[in-house]
C-alpha cells in the first residue's frame, strides 16, 4: 500500500520495490505484467536495480515477450552504473552470445568488474577464463586465485575446481588433503564432479587411507 503511494508519485525506489512485490507475489497476487510495468517506470528514470530487473524479465520472457537483445541492453545500462549482479550477468551474455555477439574479451572485462566487487559467480567465471585462456592469456595461478575467492564464499563449482587443481598439482603444490577438503565441501552441496573425484580418491587410497565404504 505505501510502496504504491510513493510509486504513484514517481519515486523510482518505491516503483522498484513494488515491482519486486508483484514479481514475488508478496502481499499481492503474483503478476509479472505489473512487475514489468513498475520496473520499467523506474528503469526509464535510470534506476539501476530496476534496469537490471527489466533485463531479467526480458531474458525469461516473464510479463513481456522474450527478447535477448532488450535483456542485454537493459543489463548493460545497469552494469554501467556499477550494479554487481548486472555486471556478472553481462559477462555471461558476452561469454555465451546472449543478445549480443559472443566476445570473450568483453566477458572478461565484465566478469572482472563484478568479481572485484565480490560476486562469487563472476569470480568463478573469471577463473575459468584464465584457466582456459579465453579472452585473456592463460594463467593458471590467476585461475587458482579466483577459484579460491569463489570457493571461500561457498560456491560448489569453484570448490570442486580448486580441489581438482590441488589433486593434480596445477599451479599449486599437489596436496590431496586440501583436494579432499575442498571436494568434500562441494560434494555436500551435490556437486557431481566432486562426488566422483572423492569416490576415486578413497577407492585408490590416493593420499588418504583406502576406504571402500567411503568410496561407495
Amino acid at each position: 500500500n505505501w510502496y504504491r503511494k510513493a510509486a504513484a508519485q514517481g519515486y523510482p525506489a518505491a516503483q522498484t520495490n513494488l515491482g519486486h512485490m508483484y514479481a514475488n507475489g508478496q502481499g499481492v497476487t503474483q503478476d509479472y505484467v505489473l512487475a514489468f510495468s513498475w520496473f520499467s517506470k523506474a528503469a526509464e528514470q535510470g534506476f539501476a536495480e530496476a534496469q537490471y530487473n527489466v533485463g531479467l524479465l526480458y531474458i525469461d520472457g516473464k510479463g513481456v515477450s522474450l527478447d535477448k537483445r532488450q535483456a542485454f541492453s537493459w543489463c548493460r545500462k545497469a552494469a554501467e552504473q556499477g550494479l554487481t549482479a548486472a555486471q556478472a550477468d553481462l559477462g555471461v551474455m558476452y561469454d555465451n552470445g546472449l543478445g549480443i555477439a559472443s566476445d570473450d574479451r568483453q566477458a572478461v572485462i565484465w566478469y572482472r568488474k563484478a568479481a572485484a566487487q565480490g560476486d562469487a559467480d563472476a569470480q568463478f567465471n573469471l577463473g575459468a577464463m584464465f584457466a582456459n585462456g579465453l579472452g585473456v592469456a592463460r594463467d593458471e595461478p590467476q585461475a587458482v586465485n579466483w577459484y579460491r575467492r569463489a570457493a571461500e564464499q561457498g560456491l560448489a563449482a569453484a570448490q570442486f575446481n580448486l580441489g581438482l587443481m590441488y589433486a593434480n598439482g596445477q599451479s599449486v603444490e599437489r596436496d590431496l588433503n586440501k583436494a579432499v577438503d575442498w571436494c568434500n565441501r562441494a560434494a555436500e552441496q551435490g556437486n557431481v564432479g566432486a562426488q566422483k573425484l572423492l569416490g576415486m580418491i578413497y577407492f585408490r587410497g590416493d593420499g588418504v587411507p583406502q576406504d571402500y565404504v567411503q568410496a561407495y
